[in-house]
């Protein structure tokens, strides 16, 4: 798909997904929170009742009513149940009901007989915030890898099934801003180890195949920082040698053990990791951004993790 260059904070809408545990909920928050401190008017939304949004901005519980986090930051969660009031409220133009009743149960009958109905109403909730432009960049936590490409198709299933009427027109705009690669883009977030990677470049391929949606960027999250160039890498394995720990301890005046330990696990580390970064770049094209962001080593992802990641993805894509 041809796309215009466009920097990843001049979308509208951006839906972050990968592999379960690569950081995706991290990676949405920091984004959210860096385009916010960019005078941008933000919704990050999370697609999962259980989902950690709540966490890592330390906003307290979030519901289907957006909350303000932070300045110019606004968070919710999508339900389902509360997505189908509103859009009774709205397209149908039935008065505000508390139960669902018999409509409900009806819901649910033609949703489970029918793929992509209930998909369609978490999207549709999204995209109406986004058609209403109510706000200057939706970022949304999207689901796992194995989910978010049936989200982000269900429009043109529905559309598909539904050949005329209001639900074939509310599936079209949907279509029409899904398809715009200025509007949406997808982010895939990916760390550098063997299963994230392959997830990744097969969720990249699944996405470019089975929807609409342009892939707007790749983001490898936990990368460890590079300790050694060549030079002193040679250094440090003759410094951590028999000789020369022993060496090193005479000079200390302490066993320097554990020190070089770490180090040296730290370097493995980040050598093994290296394949894996080489394997996603073989993988993915050329013309795909891929930004790189830190390994934090913390006990807990908080706030204050967050504000680190925003700081290290101003770093990286550097859009004024």
């Amino acid at each position: 798909m041809d796309t215009p260059e466009l920097g990843l904070l001049e979308h509208r809408l951006l839906f972050v997904t990968g592999k379960g545990g690569v950081g995706k909920t991290s990676v949405s928050a920091a984004l959210a929170m860096l385009a916010a401190s960019r005078g941008k008017r933000v919704l990050v939304v999370q697609v999962d009742a259980e989902g950690g949004l709540p966490g890592v901005l330390e906003s307290g519980p979030i519901a289907y009513d957006p909350i303000e986090v932070s300045p110019n930051l606004w968070a919710m969660s999508v339900d389902t149940e509360e997505a189908l009031r509103e859009y009774i409220r709205r397209q149908l133009r039935l008065p505000i009901i508390t139960r669902l009743g018999p409509l409900a149960r009806s819901f649910d009958f033609v949703a489970n007989a029918a793929p992509g109905v209930k998909e369609l109403l978490v999207i549709g909730k999204i995209m109406w915030e986004i058609r209403e432009k109510s706000y200057d960049l939706v970022v949304v936590d999207s689901s796992a890898s194995g989910h978010v490409v049936s989200q982000l198709s269900a429009p043109n299933a529905v559309n598909e099934l539904v050949q005329v009427g209001r639900i074939r027109e509310q599936t079209q705009w949907m279509i029409d801003l899904l398809a715009d690669p200025v509007v949406t883009g997808a982010v895939i977030v990916t760390t550098p180890e063997e299963m994230p990677v392959t997830e990744a470049i097969e969720l990249l391929d699944r996405l470019e195949s089975e929807t609409d949606v342009n892939v707007a960027a790749i983001v490898v999250n936990k990368v460890l920082p590079e300790l050694f160039g060549r030079g002193e890498q040679e250094v440090f394995d003759a410094l951590n040698s028999v000789e020369g720990r022993r060496a090193f301890a005479q000079v200390l005046g302490d066993d320097p053990a554990a020190l070089l330990d770490g180090a040296d696990l730290a370097s493995r580390l980040r050598r093994s990791r290296g394949k894996h970064l080489e394997r996603l770049r073989s993988g993915i094209p050329g013309d795909r951004p891929m930004i790189f962001l830190p390994q934090l080593f913390s006990a807990s992802h908080g706030i204050r993790s967050t504000r680190e990641l925003a700081e290290a993805f101003d770093d990286e894509i550097g859009e004024a």
